[in-house]
């Protein structure tokens, strides 16, 4: 998939697929009179291998969505995760007296010295199919209810149990939309102080992850919001990179996908955010008032967008089917302030997006996904 990162064949893909498609958008989105608000489920199991024993499973009960839901988007944190040590995230859903079997999400490991860390195809039915790590209806079709599993596994009992802290999934009747823009709720300018990091500054770095840098524009997100609230890797863990913002090249390393071959699935950026002592999720927001809410918190948050050929005034960028960035404030007029980490330098990372402009953007070309990532115990607001 193409919408999570930011290579210069993304950028051709979009310049050659803006003549066909709404400025903004990288696709026909949805359209429909209202949109339901995403529904966000979670459970804090504080799982841990019982001693002497290779693996345990964290099974949910069904899930009734509020409506007919199109989309799901499964999350999972951990609170220790040691070498030779992995999760195996499997989803299902139903509708009515259909149900899917099982569908392999993703195996996932924080290191991949032994192992590998991956996402799984489509595994197609009836009913849905798997979009690397999106759980998506088939067209014209729908579910009302759903389940996740975790397997926590380790290589033998000798080795010191992983913690699966939360588990989580976000469903919703959409993927894509259009809207009005949001009127905003800002009586002043809060710009929180999110540290700027260019992902070009890492350009040709460590191409086995994904491309380099200039396809990390979501690690690169994931370690400024990271490191503004003091969670980013020890010096030492970061000693193998070189060049400045090692950080970077650490969270690339450490959420590369062997499968997807790229450093953007979404939830294994807020998996290794929760590695760092955060409490991550990856959720779907209805409009900027959502997002608005968390900067008043003082929370930053990391947004998926997509847009056409000079649809977002004053990015580094011309056109992207897919890129993220770190919304770090609002204007007192509603304007969204950013950290873009496809700025040349660190200097050029900040920008300020018209409020129209960045909603399109951001809800024509992801839905509003976003990464919420805080310190644990915070208590992040959904």
């Amino acid at each position: 998939m193409i919408r999570r990162l930011f290579p210069v064949a993304a950028v051709l893909t979009a310049l050659l697929s803006s003549v066909l498609i709404a400025p903004g958008l990288t696709s026909a989105p949805a359209r429909a009179a209202s949109y339901p608000k995403p529904a966000l489920t979670h459970w804090t199991p504080k799982l841990v291998i019982p001693a002497g024993a290779r693996s345990a499973r964290f099974r949910s009960p069904w899930v009734s969505t509020p409506q007919p839901s199109t989309a799901l988007i499964p999350t999972w944190n951990v609170g220790r995760m040691p070498s030779k040590t992995w999760l195996n995230v499997y989803v299902r859903v139903a509708d009515g007296s259909t149900a899917t079997r099982w569908k392999k999400v993703a195996v996932w490991r924080h290191a991949i010295n032994r192992g590998t860390r991956r996402t799984f195809g489509r595994q197609a039915d009836s009913l849905a199919y798997l979009d690397t790590d999106v759980i998506r209806a088939q067209s014209g079709r729908a579910f009302t209810r759903w389940q996740i599993q975790v397997v926590v596994k380790r290589k033998s009992p000798a080795v010191k149990s992983p913690v699966l802290r939360r588990v989580a999934a976000v469903t919703s009747t959409y993927t894509t939309k259009s809207a009005a823009t949001s009127s905003t709720t800002m009586t002043r300018t809060v710009d929180l102080a999110v540290p700027t990091y260019s992902q070009m500054t890492h350009r040709g770095h460590y191409p086995k992850f994904g491309g380099g840098g200039q396809a990390w524009c979501s690690p690169t997100s994931t370690a400024m919001v990271l490191d503004y609230w003091g969670r980013g890797p020890k010096k030492s863990a970061t000693a193998w990179a070189t060049g400045v913002d090692r950080q970077v090249d650490h969270a690339a390393r450490f959420t590369y996908d062997s499968s997807y071959r790229g450093t953007g699935t979404w939830p294994f950026n807020t998996a290794y955010a929760s590695r760092q002592k955060t409490d991550a999720l990856v959720h779907r927001l209805p409009n900027l008032r959502a997002v608005e809410k968390q900067i008043k918190r003082g929370v930053p948050v990391v947004a998926s967008i997509a847009f056409a050929r000079g649809a977002l005034t004053g990015s580094p960028i011309s056109a992207t089917p897919g890129h993220l960035v770190v919304v770090r404030g609002f204007t007192a007029t509603g304007d969204v302030i950013v950290n873009d980490p496809a700025g040349q330098t660190n200097g050029a990372v900040r920008r300020v997006y018209r409020r129209a402009e960045f909603e399109r953007a951001w809800l024509g070309g992801s839905g509003g996904v976003v990464y919420l990532i805080a310190p644990r115990g915070r208590g992040l607001v959904f």
